[in-house]
């Protein structure tokens, strides 16, 4: 074995998964909806908002009420929305309000 991670099956399935079906999703849309994670890194999380980041999609960013976001995360997001993962009636409520400012945006 090389040592490169791109040499495993998985992983070059899971890239061309990526390539094929992930990045034309997201460049088809107009807004992306990130949930931030709490805990440990999410690479699925990354490499969407990567993806948004290089499609210049705008993003909106929903966190746990309270939850510490990196300055550069802040930076990148258009909107930016807590939310109480508890009570996912009143995340969706905010969610689209939050998504209803962003299309506005686009329109005009």
């Amino acid at each position: 074995m090389s040592g490169d991670w791109m040499d495993d099956p998985e992983a070059k399935a899971w890239a061309a998964h990526v390539v094929e079906e992930l990045a034309p999703m997201i460049k088809s849309s107009a807004v992306t909806v990130s949930i931030a994670p709490t805990g440990e890194t999410d690479v699925k999380f990354a490499v969407e908002l990567g993806f948004s980041i290089m499609m210049g999609k705008p993003i909106l960013l929903a966190v746990q009420h309270g939850q510490r976001i990196p300055g550069k995360l802040i930076q990148v997001a258009d909107e930016i929305v807590e939310i109480d993962y508890d009570k996912p009636a009143a995340a969706a409520k905010a969610i689209s309000a939050a998504m209803g400012r962003i299309l506005a945006g686009l329109v005009t």
